[in-house]
């Protein structure tokens, strides 16, 4: 299964965002303009890969039921190719020809929608509504929020980072999984004598090396400390957690953690889940999708080999190992300029349905409903469905993947800045620095 979320973002998503800011609020699909209650279609703009299906049969759905009937609204889907979706969405957002619902990934790929007044606030509709308001995970729900208002209804599957380790290696060696950070050094150590690598890390896709910093700053310093950043205060990067977070990268890669040539190493092509799968490396952090990587490229790996838990805590900070990172979802987003906002919501709330939710499981995504635990024995793999679930279930906080939560005229940089530091081009101290004076 692909990250879609993780592949967009950062391929040409980032860039196409970027003059968001300038659009105005034009009218909707539908043609009308206005907002409230109308008649008609309502267009639906979708990201359209193998997942699309699931969306394709919630439209399907929603045009066949009362609900349709009673807003006097049908869906009608737009597919955009995947590669095509982030221009293609910019560009209609700006036209006559906006679509009434859009597909997202919540923070900073609709903040520019958000400061041009082109999105319905959700806040209050989740609020009032009990299928919406208790019928996702509220971990998620909040990770696709801007300054604490909802902008967006899940639709897709979660993908929270994990570190997934090698089960063979470890009763080899009678290590267990870390709890602390201190045990995942002395793991480190065991590891490095018998001439293991530790970590496997694709470090030629910097958006691997990104998931260290994201887990070492909630860990040491708690949500707070990026939530500030997301917002768009820059002088959170000063925060005393993102310099003792950096520092600890620092040490794990002098320490060999990630072995030696690990910046020539690429996730995307399939390195350094290969690195993982053939033992060289004991340890992997990692989306969930590197479950289904496995699955697909090492099966034998994956059935008997794989073992996952959540990242450790670190000794004397502030962050819950509860905690998770990574990609909470994809979005549904209202335009706040369509024609039939109460078809639009209404179509929505399928989000919620046990339907949908069989359909996500089906494709071998973990829904973020809240009745999805007694259909996840449907899974491909009961027990990592259900250690993903209750993981994300169980979180305090959810944090978005920086790449996507930041500012999108951030995000270039602030990768450029972590792969300086994760090469050796820059101190602790510098990537702080750096970071504090992004515009």
């Amino acid at each position: 299964m692909e990250s879609y979320s993780r592949r967009w973002f950062l391929g040409v998503g980032a860039t196409t965002l970027i003059s968001a800011a300038g659009l105005t609020a034009c009218g909707s699909g539908s043609g009308s303009g206005g907002s409230g209650s109308g008649s008609g279609t309502i267009t639906a703009m979708v990201y359209g890969d193998d997942a699309v299906k699931i969306q394709v049969k919630a439209a399907e759905r929603f045009n066949a039921s009362a609900a349709a009937r009673r807003t006097g609204g049908k869906v009608k889907l737009e597919k955009v190719p995947a590669s095509d979706y982030p221009a293609k969405l910019r560009t209609a957002m700006g036209s006559p020809n906006a679509p009434d619902v859009f597909f997202n990934w919540g923070g900073g790929s609709i903040k520019a929608y958000k400061e041009a007044n082109q999105l319905v606030d959700l806040t209050d509709v989740i609020e009032s509504d009990p299928v919406l308001k208790d019928g996702f995970l509220p971990s998620v729900l909040d990770s696709g929020a801007l300054d604490g208002r909802r902008y967006g209804i899940p639709m897709r599957g979660m993908q929270p980072v994990i570190l997934f380790y090698n089960k063979t290696i470890f009763d080899e060696h009678k290590l267990q999984p870390p709890t602390t950070w201190d045990q995942l050094l002395d793991i480190n150590a065991k590891l490095k004598k018998a001439n293991i690598t530790p970590f496997a890390l694709g470090g030629a896709d910097t958006w691997t090396e990104l998931m260290w910093l994201e887990y070492l700053v909630d860990r040491i310093g708690g949500p707070e400390v990026f939530e500030r950043i997301k917002n768009g205060d820059a002088s959170g990067w000063g925060d005393p957690a993102v310099l003792k977070a950096a520092e600890t990268v620092k040490q794990l890669i002098d320490d060999g953690a990630f072995g030696k040539g690990f910046s020539s190493v690429s996730y995307n092509n399939g390195g350094a889940p290969a690195v993982f799968a053939r033992g060289k490396a004991a340890m992997h952090l990692m989306g969930s999708w590197e479950y289904s990587t496995q699955l697909g490229k090492f099966p034998d790996f994956a059935k008997k080999h794989l073992g996952w838990c959540a990242f450790p805590r670190y000794e004397g900070g502030s962050g819950d190992i509860r905690n998770v990172v990574g990609n909470p979802t994809n979005y549904w987003s209202v335009n706040a300029r369509t024609s039939n906002r109460d078809a639009a919501i209404a179509f929505l709330k399928d989000c919620a349905s046990e339907e949908y939710a069989k359909d996500l499981i089906d494709n071998g995504d973990i829904p973020t409903t809240s009745n999805a635990a007694k259909l996840l024995d449907a899974s491909p793999n009961p027990e990592f469905a259900r250690f993903q679930y209750e993981m994300v279930q169980q979180a305090p906080a959810f944090t978005l993947s920086w790449d996507q939560a930041v500012d999108p005229s951030w995000q270039s940089p602030m990768l450029t800045e972590i792969n300086k530091l994760f090469v050796g081009k820059s101190s602790p101290a510098q990537f702080v620095s750096a970071l504090k004076g992004l515009k």
